[in-house]
């Protein structure tokens, strides 16, 4: 209550002489949280973000980077770093997730056109230097949450030496894989729950994680969404898209879409370890619940993925062993 009463007092600070009504908006996995500010004739959004466990600082750079790219992103209309407030424009409440399970014709084609477009302006406009690395160190801490987390703490399975040094096998070569890609900026989180239909189409959040890493890394967020499945002849229809729409814009994207299509399941292998780990941190240490029912259908993008591909053969036989299930080999590549 004092952390809210702190965001009102600001508020009336910022948008002095209005009566405003607060509401709350949206909070995610992160200690930030989201409050619509309804004014007389239009509505803004606060993000409070404790400065004790955020900073608003990267969302802000972020959001001039992208936004001079062409990129729809709210507008900062004031902000307070060292109180961890921003005053922010709308961009509404329907967010793709919610227009995508309503399921209307045709809405899913346009609505992925869309966010393509978009997320091929944010890496038309890469540049070295601007964003952290997504470099080694980084890719392989996000991997270490799946053993810490998920096998540890969600599964109860402790790892015998042959188990680890599986594990550890396949986790070099999913590195080595993905950082062979050429450098773009990365979103990070771009997927269903954060682009929002807007005009211009989409609106994007939640980027203030964004780094400079590997050029598939928001392709397999937006194609492997946690929170919604399409099956495999749609995510190659729109992932086909994407590349052509990307080569004619020159960006660096292998020249052969069956290389590029490797490019892309490898980096979500990657993100797949990395989110059920998360998912599983998220409940055990912060008791957040409601990323249990997204976990399968994660693992199943993973499974699915090392099936593809010989050399992670022995990590899909550990996660059988680990899962009590029976071996299903399929390998085509």
């Amino acid at each position: 209550m004092e952390r809210l009463a702190q965001v009102q007092t600001w508020l009336q600070q910022v948008i002095s002489g209005q009566s405003f009504d607060l509401a709350p908006a949206s909070s995610d996995a992160s200690f930030r949280r989201y409050f619509r500010v309804s004014l007389a004739h239009r509505t803004l959004i606060v993000m409070d973000a404790p400065p004790q466990h955020e900073n608003c600082a990267p969302f802000v750079h972020v959001a001039q980077l992208f936004g001079a790219a062409g990129v729809h992103v709210p507008e900062i209309l004031a902000q307070d770093l060292a109180q961890g407030f921003l005053l922010l424009s709308d961009l509404g409440s329907d967010t793709y997730l919610s227009q995508l399970k309503a399921d209307s014709p045709g809405t899913a084609d346009a609505l992925y056109r869309d966010a393509n477009a978009a997320l091929i302006k944010i890496q038309l406009a890469s540049k070295p230097d601007q964003l952290p690395p997504y470099d080694a160190a980084l890719l392989m801490r996000e991997m270490r949450l799946f053993p810490e987390w998920y096998l540890a703490k969600h599964l109860q399975v402790q790892l015998t030496p042959s188990q680890t040094a599986v594990l550890e096998n396949a986790l070099q070569l999913i590195l080595n894989m993905v950082l062979a890609q050429p450098s773009v900026y990365v979103h990070r989180d771009y997927h269903a729950r954060n682009l929002m239909v807007s005009e211009p189409n989409p609106g994007v959040l939640d980027f203030q994680d964004a780094v400079y890493g590997p050029i598939t890394y928001d392709l397999a967020s937006l194609y492997k969404d946690a929170y919604i499945a399409w099956d495999e002849e749609q995510i190659l229809d729109w992932t086909v898209r994407y590349w052509e729409a990307a080569k004619r814009a020159r960006l660096p994207v292998a020249e052969d879409f069956g290389a590029f299509y490797r490019d892309f399941e490898w980096m979500g292998i990657q993100r797949h370890i990395k989110v059920l780990g998360i998912f599983a941190r998220l409940y055990h240490r912060d008791g957040k619940d409601g990323y249990l029912k997204d976990m399968p259908l994660v693992l199943h993008y993973l499974r699915s993925a090392c099936e593809r591909y010989r050399a992670l053969g022995p990590l899909l036989d550990l996660l059988d062993e680990l899962h009590d299930r029976e071996q299903q080999v399929g390998y085509t590549f």
